[in-house]
């Protein structure tokens, strides 16, 4: 049994050290309450890996809804816009005084 790198023996050594601290009225008392606190990292920690998850599907779905829409348009024979606009072939005016 190994629970955050302590292992049984310094397990019994802390309980040890409770009891002698706290006294054997008050001890159980502060495990309900080291129960309640670790339950509720807990499902602080569920509700932040949830809203996460959430986060990162809508994300995906937008990249591949954006990924899709071109992909459809050259299917169905739509013309190409490019990315950049293109540059015109016409030199550009030049003066010439002499």
């Amino acid at each position: 049994m190994n629970v955050f790198g302590v292992g049984l023996p310094e397990l019994a050594v802390i309980a040890a050290i409770g009891l002698l601290v706290f006294g054997p009225k008050r001890l159980p008392e502060l495990g309900k309450t080291l129960g309640r606190t670790l339950k509720g990292f807990q499902s602080a920690s569920s509700e932040f890996e949830k809203e996460f998850r959430k986060a990162v599907d809508t994300v995906e779905a937008e990249v591949t809804a954006a990924n899709v829409l071109p992909a459809k348009q050259a299917q169905a024979g739509a013309p190409d816009i490019p990315a950049t606009p293109q540059a015109t072939n016409a030199a550009p005016e030049q003066s010439s005084e002499a």
